[in-house]
């Protein structure tokens, strides 16, 4: 027998008369709340940052993957408000926790953007209510962290409300996939939670729902999502830092490599990894791992070599720079690029930072170029970008590195112009004259 509680919300969710919550309106937060209200639910967007609020109210997007149209004509028709006020919460039936989760700077999970979310839910909790966690944690986090908050409220999970995990896949710049059209998990704390959830989603998206049995599998399924990358790329990158001592052009290996049909799937080594996903996932893991005296040594060993990767391109540098006689100390770099992958404005974790900090260290003056990132803060400091390449920005610089490859960038002016180019990313392999371009 259906629970009645359970079978109500869903016809509303069918009959489109819920009113649906998104908690942090970011890279993943605003994205789904227009897709909500593009399906023509009333959607209401909370954040803490009041700048976002004011501009999404006022059909100002500042999000790549969103479309400018999509989200004034969604605001235009009352579809989607955004406020910071949580007092709203109460007029949801559904609420999607689309908050950080960013490392301590002891390297370890840090979750108070979720526990504080849940400690804004509950005082305005009622019963036929879905929430669902979509930020990516540790296995664990659904059902030990934000289950035991959320009943604070004295409601029951799983009889008063629902709770459920789907963890967010947002692939910033992806042409092909975005959150309308990529399959989603979902993983509730009971099957109904699980089955409240689908219906969401099924009634928004247009991709496949895959349903799990348990919050921490969906959980655990998205480390693996990224673990698999981060092992990949520290496996590729190893592999480059050893070619060049073997001379052997590592990228041309990989493209000889995904010839094979099947049993291969090209990584291509870099500068290190960006983004909010990649290079942080894997220390929830292992964080959570010592709790059941595991240590996961193949998967610290790719993010030893994938977090050394900045230090190691400056020591490709200062060896590029030696072989014009020039010092490290002094020398003047331009740096292309600092969003954390190609044609994209978003420089979360970018190795690029990384390596203008160690050049800096090491007494280089460094300036970059990105047509994406006009300036970025970092360290409690902003560092502007130049406004256009130029024959004298090019020219006035030792070396040139390529960090982020960016398709929009004139690589064969570059080429023509430059002293030296250290190509980290391959960004220039359609160009015929190379003498000046060595290759990470």
């Amino acid at each position: 027998m259906k629970n009645t509680v359970s079978h109500t919300l869903k016809k509303k969710i069918e009959n489109k008369t819920a009113t649906l919550g998104v908690i942090g309106l970011g890279y993943v937060g605003l994205p789904l709340a227009v897709e909500k209200a593009k399906a023509g639910y009333k959607t209401i967007g909370f954040d803490v940052q009041e700048n976002k609020v004011e501009m999404v109210n006022a059909g100002e997007n500042y999000i790549g993957d969103v479309v400018n149209e999509d989200l004034q004509n969604i605001v235009k028709s009352g579809f989607l408000t955004a406020t910071t006020d949580f007092a709203q919460v109460a007029e949801a039936d559904c609420v999607s926790v689309c908050v950080p989760t960013p490392l301590d700077k002891h390297q370890q999970p840090d979750i108070s953007y979720v526990k504080a979310s849940a400690e804004s839910i509950v005082s305005y909790m009622h019963k036929d209510m879905l929430i669902v966690l979509e930020s990516t944690t540790y296995p664990g986090t659904t059902e030990e962290v934000l289950k035991p908050i959320l009943e604070t409220s004295g409601l029951e999970c799983g009889k008063d409300f629902y709770l459920a995990f789907s963890p967010e896949r947002v692939d910033p710049g992806n042409l092909i996939y975005k959150t309308k059209n990529t399959p989603k998990v979902v993983g509730g704390i009971t099957s109904e939670c699980t089955d409240v959830a689908a219906a969401l989603y099924e009634n928004i998206l247009e991709a496949p729902i895959h349903r799990v049995s348990s919050p921490a599998i969906a959980e655990m399924e998205k480390i693996l999502e990224n673990t698999y990358r981060n092992v990949n790329i520290g496996l590729v990158n190893e592999l480059a830092i050893l070619s060049d001592k073997m001379g052997i052009n590592f990228w041309e290996v990989v493209d000889a490599a995904k010839s094979k049909p099947y049993g291969f799937r090209a990584f291509y080594p870099g500068p290190g990894l960006g983004g909010h996903c990649i290079p942080l996932d894997p220390y929830y893991l292992s964080w959570k791992a010592r709790e059941y005296g595991f240590h996961t040594s193949m998967i610290e060993s790719s993010m030893m070599v994938n977090d050394r990767m900045p230090e190691y391109c400056v020591g490709r540098s200062s060896k590029i720079l030696n072989r014009s006689k020039k010092a490290m100390n002094g020398s003047k770099i331009l740096v292309l690029g600092v969003a954390y992958k190609q044609d994209i404005d978003d420089y979360r974790e970018s190795p690029a930072l990384k390596v203008i900090e160690e050049l800096e260290k090491e007494g280089a003056e460094v300036v970059y170029y990105d047509p994406y990132v006009q300036e970025y803060f970092r360290n409690g400091k902003v560092k502007k970008g130049e406004p256009e390449l130029t024959v004298e920005l090019i020219e006035s610089n030792d070396l040139v590195i390529v960090t982020t490859a960016h398709t929009t960038v004139d690589y064969s002016f570059i080429q023509q112009h430059a002293k030296a180019i250290f190509d980290t990313k391959n960004a220039m392999k359609d160009l015929n004259n190379r003498e000046n371009i060595e290759l990470l």
